[in-house]
């Protein structure tokens, strides 16, 4: 399979559209690192599941990702236990929506924190390790939300605005060694966070798509496998919308 002897690594890799990255890439025999806040029974459900229906080997991790010092000891902790890492898929992520009026600062930092902060956290960890070897790909989940500045979500969207220059930096600094990066942007994925939103909010989403429909954590999974395979190998810097048409400009 095209991913054969490589080892990748999933934040917030439990459920959600991590899970469907995880189940993804070990379709394409990658081994894969589950890593997200706690081991839960979910996350060691999903470990069980792809090491029986795709024959690769998993096994989960705990950590906090805007914890930089945690997400080095994973990253070593996973080499040590695999023998390498070559993909990283920085998922993990957090919402704490709310207007700027009334907008807590520990909600920003918290959001901020976990995905802006948590990528950087997770990308420099594996840093050293893929110039070494002189290959890696990372994949950043970004959002429509940071490109559009969806009102209500000024945390959110920063952090994903930020994610994007992220990989834009990180693209040109690894370049030269083999390593690529590059940000999938989804809109409106049918996901346990977007269940969340009022069944009003949720429609006017839907009748901004011009699909007429939710995306599926599958569809962003198929697009991360791309990302992931050789077939990606002078993609570098890209920002992909996966939202059916949500932002076109």
């Amino acid at each position: 399979m095209i991913l054969s002897g490589k080892t990748a690594i999933v934040t917030g890799g439990a459920r959600g559209i991590g899970a469907a990255i995880c189940k993804k890439l070990a379709s394409m025999g990658a081994d894969i690192a589950i890593v997200d806040l706690k081991i839960t029974e979910q996350a060691q459900a999903l470990e069980a599941e792809i090491a029986s229906a795709y024959g690769v080997k998993a096994k989960a991790y705990a950590c906090n990702v805007s914890d930089g010092e945690q997400c080095k000891e994973t990253v070593k902790q996973v080499i040590a236990d695999f023998g390498n890492v070559t993909i990283l898929v920085n998922n993990a992520g957090i919402t704490r929506d709310g207007l700027i009026l009334g907008m807590k600062s520990e909600d920003f930092d918290a959001v901020v924190n976990t995905n802006l902060k948590g990528t950087f956290n997770m990308t420099q960890a594996c840093y050293r390790p893929f110039m070494k070897q002189k290959y890696g790909k990372i994949i950043n989940l970004a959002s429509v939300s940071g490109m559009l500045g969806t009102a209500g979500q000024a945390n959110y969207a920063a952090s994903k605005a930020g994610v994007m220059a992220l990989t834009k930096v990180t693209a040109r600094e690894l370049a030269s060694r083999g390593v690529t990066c590059n940000a999938v942007a989804p809109g409106f994925i049918a996901t346990d966070m977007t269940a969340a939103i009022s069944e009003e909010a949720t429609k006017d989403y839907l009748a901004s798509i011009p699909m007429g429909r939710a995306g599926k954590p599958e569809d962003v999974a198929n697009l991360a496998g791309f990302l992931a395979s050789p077939d990606s190998d002078y993609l570098t810097g890209t920002v992909i919308r996966i939202d059916g048409g949500l932002a076109i400009s």
